[in-house]
């Protein structure tokens, strides 16, 4: 009888071990990322955290003029700063809630015509012609000009006897019998819209034109086929090709205005007029000239709070309506 042979199963080979120098090549590549965000990482640190958190630290101090060379060394204030002011009845509460609504006044007139006049000259200047690209180009000029450039020009601008706009207003177009005051009263509200909203439309018209790029023009070709007018193309399709584009420029200039402290401080110096009062400015005045700095942490850390939270509710509005779309 023939013997049966059976084949041994054969052995699975171990898999050759890995050089160390592979793991290292290894760690490097997965780590390099990181490496090139570290200094990124480092300097955001420095400039924007480290500072909110000695600014929060010094919200709870009773930090003057007497502790300016060892603030550490200030008495603790608790919640009082944050009391003061937050209490509408006392002169600091009523001060900060005055300059919280001019505040919101002013940045809703600023982001809504800026909005509205970048809006429009984006669209105007959509279409291909001749010397569109040197209009465009001059347009941007108000964006590109330091901000206390622009600002100083406009104070120049609005003098009661020798402004360009009372010698327009009242010489040339004949609005005014007398030429009225643009710094002081209740015109310097105006005048601070005005000047806010000159140096930030070209922003929105920059980023509306980018928007502007990324819509295909077959779209305007089909509805120009089927009969729609130029406000039904813009209803139909711009805007609503827009609209991400438009949430994100709508809460950037809002924080930006919201903020601003350059255009109010170069048109009317340390004690503006209370129209144009910007919370800004209230805690400048609170911290720098009243030499109460820890009130004036305290102010700006409900301003932070403030935004984040009216940020994080357009952010939650926004995307809820993105996805109803979908």
């Amino acid at each position: 009888m023939a013997a049966v042979t059976e084949a041994a199963p054969a052995r699975a080979s171990a898999p050759p071990p890995v050089p160390p120098w592979r793991s290292w090549v290894r760690v490097r590549r997965a780590g390099l990322p990181y490496l090139l965000l570290l200094p990124a990482v480092c300097f955001e640190l420095l400039v924007h955290v480290v500072p909110m958190l000695v600014g929060i630290f010094m919200s709870f101090k009773q930090l003057t003029q007497f502790f300016i060379r060892n603030w550490g060394a200030a008495p603790g204030a608790g919640l009082n700063n944050y009391r003061f002011a937050l209490d509408f009845n006392g002169a600091i509460g009523r001060t900060l809630l005055h300059s919280f609504w001019v505040t919101c006044a002013f940045t809703v007139l600023t982001v809504g015509l800026s909005w509205l006049i970048g809006t429009g000259a984006a669209l105007l200047l959509q279409d291909p012609f001749r010397g569109r690209g040197l209009l465009r180009a001059y347009f941007l000029v108000p964006y590109a000009l330091p901000a206390y450039t622009a600002a100083i020009t406009w104070e120049f601008m609005f003098q009661r006897d020798t402004g360009l706009v009372n010698r327009l207003l009242v010489h040339d177009l004949h609005v005014f019998n007398a030429p009225p005051f643009w710094l002081i009263g209740p015109n310097s509200f105006y005048a601070l819209v005005l000047t806010a909203v000159w140096r930030t439309w070209p922003f929105a018209f920059l980023v509306v034109t980018a928007g502007l790029q990324n819509i295909p023009g077959e779209l305007y070709e089909a509805a120009a086929i089927d009969g729609a007018g130029m406000w039904q193309r813009i209803r139909r399709i711009t805007l609503p090709q827009l609209r991400p584009v438009n949430q994100v420029l709508v809460l950037v200039l809002f924080l930006w205005n919201f903020n601003d402290f350059n255009t109010p401080f170069t048109l009317f110096g340390n004690v503006p007029p209370p129209q144009a009062d910007l919370i800004s400015l209230q805690i400048y005045d609170t911290s720098f000239q009243n030499w109460n700095f820890g009130s004036g942490s305290a102010m700006s850390v409900l301003l932070l709070l403030f935004l984040l939270l009216v940020t994080a509710v357009y952010l939650m509005i926004t995307n809820r309506g993105r996805k109803a779309d979908v």
